[in-house]
């Protein structure tokens, strides 16, 4: 089961990116659009780790931690896909309002 450590990897490295994006950014539209795709990434990171111990461990601990864990990844990757999705609607309308 290779593909869960290179998808915490690549999760984890995708969310310290966009979050030092929203530093080197301005406009503070693109720094929320930034936020919402780091709290993507973080909500994979969370839910592939917890997947990753259990398949290691397989405990019945392992198992709710697991379970605590995609919990909390659901949630931040939820919360990040409709931030996500609303700020790209007011992305455009500025864009369209700008032309």
């Amino acid at each position: 089961m290779v593909i869960f450590p290179i998808m915490i990897i690549l999760s984890f490295m995708m969310y310290i990116y966009y979050k030092v994006m929203i530093i080197r950014d301005r406009d503070p539209l693109m720094q929320e659009i930034k936020n919402a795709k780091a709290r993507i990434a973080l909500g994979v990171f969370i839910g592939v780790f917890g997947v990753n111990q259990y398949l290691y461990y397989q405990t019945q601990l392992a198992l709710f931690i697991t379970l605590v864990f995609l919990f909390f990844g659901v949630v931040q990757g939820y919360g990040g896909i409709k931030r996500l999705s609303h700020y790209k609607g007011e992305f455009q309308k500025r864009a369209q309002t700008n032309q």
